[in-house]
């Protein structure tokens, strides 16, 4: 038997760095959306008694250091169910180390596919309880959608969904270490707090123009990008409502109302840009494939 799961990717329609914790960690405020940009994570069943994992793309690491081994491995010991055996083939479509969470959401799916195969009946928050052990992204990858996170990243409250628009991603040819990015904030700190409250009413309002023109990262005060400003200028002349930079980085997003405006700048980023996708907002972090 065998379970199918897309696993969206994510956007930080904001991103303030708002305390460092005395555990490590970070209290974050973020606005966080779902896009049609996904992975297909497959869960089979075996008799290997054995965690495996499959990837279609070589610089994933199939061992223990995958998040979705991680997930796997959390499912089984806190539920308390035998792992017979699986494999976990895992399609990626989500660029690698790119502040999209694709790793987050690989594990989310292989979360949400061991509780349909097992029959385990987890609900979203318990499934949420585990996915938080093996990374802060994964609670917001199991629900999805449009969300407020703060915390880590687990504190999440809905929030009024993005309107119907055209989303072009780039992601340059480099990546960015999200332990790196942490380190950089507290080194230097942060030289201008967003405006949370004003995002917050915008979201409420669902005005698209509002809500794109208010859009910010704090890790873009610290974080350099190769061609982040050509990227920018770019989709600002074709026609975006608002760019910004996604989690740590590198990928830049613009939010379009005109799916042609968005698919000319994709044409024009093919320079600065290896991955590059226009796509639209979804409503769920992972959904099983019938």
């Amino acid at each position: 038997m065998e379970i199918k799961v897309k696993a969206y990717a994510k956007i930080n329609l904001m991103l303030d760095i708002v305390a460092t914790r005395t555990d490590g960690y970070h209290d974050l405020f973020m606005i966080m959306q779902n896009i049609g940009l996904y992975d297909t994570i497959t869960v089979t069943q075996t008799k290997s008694r054995k965690i495996t994992i499959s990837c279609n793309i070589d610089d994933i690491p199939l061992d223990e250091r995958n998040i979705a081994h991680k997930a796997a491995k959390a499912f089984f010991k806190s539920t308390k169910i035998k792992n017979k055996g699986i494999n976990i083939d895992i399609v990626k479509r989500i660029p690698h180390a790119a502040g999209l969470a694709g790793g987050s959401a690989d594990g989310a799916g292989v979360l949400v596919a061991l509780n349909e195969l097992t029959g385990a009946g987890l609900t979203d928050d318990e499934l949420c309880d585990i996915g938080v052990k093996i990374g802060a992204d994964v609670p917001f990858c199991i629900k999805g959608g449009t969300l407020l996170a703060q915390g880590i990243g687990d504190v999440l409250n809905k929030v009024k969904p993005l309107r119907r628009c055209y989303i072009l991603i780039a992601k340059p040819d480099v990546g960015v270490n999200t332990g790196y990015a942490y380190k950089q904030f507290d080194e230097c700190g942060k030289v201008h707090t967003p405006d949370k409250l004003g995002m917050l009413c915008a979201m409420q309002s669902r005005d698209l123009v509002d809500i794109a023109s208010r859009m910010e990262n704090v890790f873009e005060q610290f974080i350099d990008v190769p061609n982040k400003v050509d990227i920018k200028c770019i989709m600002r002349e074709c026609g975006a409502l608002g760019v910004c930079m996604s989690g740590s980085g590198p990928t830049v997003f613009g939010i379009f109302d005109d799916k042609a405006n968005a698919q000319k700048a994709a044409g024009k980023l093919k320079i600065y840009a290896k991955d590059i996708a226009v796509t639209t907002p979804v409503s769920k972090g992972c959904k099983i494939v019938k």
